[in-house]
């Protein structure tokens, strides 16, 4: 019995120390049952603490939406008195920020707010510059996004090219547009040609019958930009780089593009079509006036030449036909996400809310021309008095080579032209130069 009783005080002895060497910390067998007495108070104080967490997850993201709609247009006022609050309505938790810029000055300041890291969630820029801005890591990839493909499938191939860099896209189009040509009824049937050209040689023929010798021309042409003069060499079957933008050898200076441009130098040097340089006319003025029986041109031209003169007859056509069909190129603007933006997703709601097809159709009204293809058959679009001449035209429109040394390149090639025109070079001497500097500036970003 005693040494029972001295076997249990040593026991005690040894679990007393134990506990004592393990932080005293108390362990619960799984056969144990704790239970906690929680109070009203502490479970309403619990419920508060859940309702809390509850606010903060769902509380309103705002997103800055840098654009450059000029103040006081119908399409500003859309975007901001209708538009927005629609978007903010369908998606309570967004708040969308938006911050009209001048258009001069709007570059430098993305370039500027890339440098600094200061940059909005979202913007509307210029289709030429979306390349650029990609190749400086400043925006954000979108092609991985679900919706992504359905979208892209529905818009015009040409605008939806301007925002491929490398393999991804870094954006979608907002807004597009192009050129077709403009014609004088009139001065065509004093001539006795009743219809538009559709084709190249009837370019010419239609050039030399509208043209008087020092008072009239047939055709009017902006400058030598790829704006201008990249649709003659494209539809001539002619390109400045190959599809891959890795070199312009073969290309510019090959023979489809030196035969289009020479179709240009002839009737230039021989006096049947000007620029605006040249000419010293103003293009609605000449239009009116008979100076010249055609020019290239976009929507633009007919509030201008509407606004001028409320009874002019305006009368378009699709770009006449060369061998490689009828090819202009597109403008507009194009919608980037940066990369240093926190709130992605929700500016990529307010991007796919922006391409809907309610939103296209609205801002369609304003004079915006749509991206989606199937506005172009909307009974607004088909009733409209010239949207659908440039909606045809953007089927078959391309993007001006779509890279970050762009600028550079039309600089070469207008200036190589204009060498061509002038006749301090030949057309195949002057774009061996332009392919030159071509392959130099493609060297410049790889």
């Amino acid at each position: 019995m005693k040494k029972t009783i001295l076997w249990l005080i040593i026991t005690i002895f040894i679990l007393s120390l134990t506990l004592i060497g393990s932080g005293c910390k108390e362990e619960v067998t799984p056969t144990e049952e704790v239970t906690e007495e929680v109070t009203e108070e502490e479970a309403e104080e619990g419920e508060e603490e859940e309702e809390e967490e509850i606010v903060e997850m769902t509380e309103p993201v705002t997103i800055t939406f840098w654009h450059t709609y000029t103040v006081e247009t119908t399409e500003y006022e859309t975007l901001k008195n209708e538009l927005i609050p629609k978007f903010e309505t369908e998606n309570p938790n967004i708040k969308v920020n938006e911050v009209q810029n001048p258009p001069d000055d709007f570059h430098t300041k993305l370039i500027t707010a890339i440098a600094g890291e200061e940059v909005p969630d979202i913007a509307r820029v210029d289709i030429i510059w979306v390349p650029e801005l990609a190749q400086l890591g400043a925006l954000a990839a979108i092609n991985e996004n679900a919706s992504f493909s359905s979208i892209a499938d529905g818009v015009f191939p040409g605008p939806l090219s301007t925002c491929k860099w490398g393999d991804n896209y870094f954006g979608l189009p907002l807004s597009t547009n192009t050129q077709v040509i403009f014609w004088n009824k009139s001065m065509f049937e004093e001539v006795g040609i009743n219809n538009p050209p559709t084709n190249w040689d009837e370019f010419a023929t239609a050039c030399k019958e509208l043209t008087n010798q020092g008072t009239s021309w047939g055709y009017l042409y902006g400058d030598t930009t790829g704006w201008s003069l990249l649709p003659w060499i494209l539809s001539g079957g002619g390109r400045l780089t190959d599809e891959n933008i890795t070199t312009a050898s073969g290309y510019i200076n090959g023979e489809k593009s030196v035969s289009a441009i020479q179709f240009i130098v002839d009737l230039a040097t021989e006096g049947y079509i000007v620029d605006y340089t040249t000419s010293g006319v103003g293009v609605g003025d000449g239009y009116v006036a008979k100076q010249f029986g055609m020019f290239f041109g976009g929507p633009w031209w007919f509030s201008i030449i509407g606004g001028q003169y409320p009874d002019a007859e305006i009368n378009t056509a699709l770009f006449p036909s060369g061998d490689g069909g009828s090819i202009t190129v597109t403008g507009g603007e194009d919608l980037i996400i940066f990369e240093k933006s926190q709130n992605k997703e929700a500016a990529y709601k307010f991007m796919e809310f922006m391409l809907s097809e309610e939103t296209q159709l609205t801002m369609a009204e304003t004079g915006q021309l749509p991206v989606l293809s199937v506005i172009a058959e909307s009974d607004f679009i088909k009733n409209h008095p010239y949207y659908p001449i440039f909606l045809e035209q953007l089927k078959t429109a391309q993007a001006r080579t779509p890279h970050p040394g762009w600028q550079k390149m039309d600089d070469a090639l207008s200036l190589g032209i204009q060498e061509a025109i002038s006749g301090q070079k030949s057309v195949q001497e002057a774009m061996d130069e332009v392919a030159d500097k071509v392959n130099s500036i493609i060297e410049e970003y790889k």
